[in-house]
């Protein structure tokens, strides 16, 4: 059964250019390190155009099933990831960030 990582936030508004920048170097690592990223079978990142927070976006990943993204999670302890995602924490408004798993509606 597909899954999606939901994963809300609001960028810091003097951030946005950079984090144009660390879109581009997410899809250089994910490139670089495909290992890493192997259970993931999509993703995209959103920005909010009408209505919710100025800077607001989603970034929406998509896993086979649910024991895909739990293999993919395990993975995060990566040096490299791990330097990406203290990077990502710079840029984003704190306490505006929150995660959910989406399932298709049956």
């Amino acid at each position: 059964m597909t899954i999606f990582l939901v994963e809300r936030y609001v960028v810091k508004p003097d951030k946005l250019g950079e984090f144009k920048a660390f879109v581009n170097k997410w899809e250089a690592l994910r490139k670089k390190r495909s290992e890493l990223f192997k259970e993931m079978k999509s993703y995209k990142v959103f920005s909010d155009l009408l209505g919710g927070n100025w800077g607001g976006g989603a970034w929406m990943t998509e896993f086979d099933s649910l024991a895909d993204f739990e293999k993919a999670f395990k993975k995060m302890e990566d040096k490299e990831f791990m330097a990406m995602m203290a990077e990502w924490n710079t840029l984003i408004v704190p306490g505006t960030y929150s995660i959910s798993v989406w399932s298709p509606f049956h």
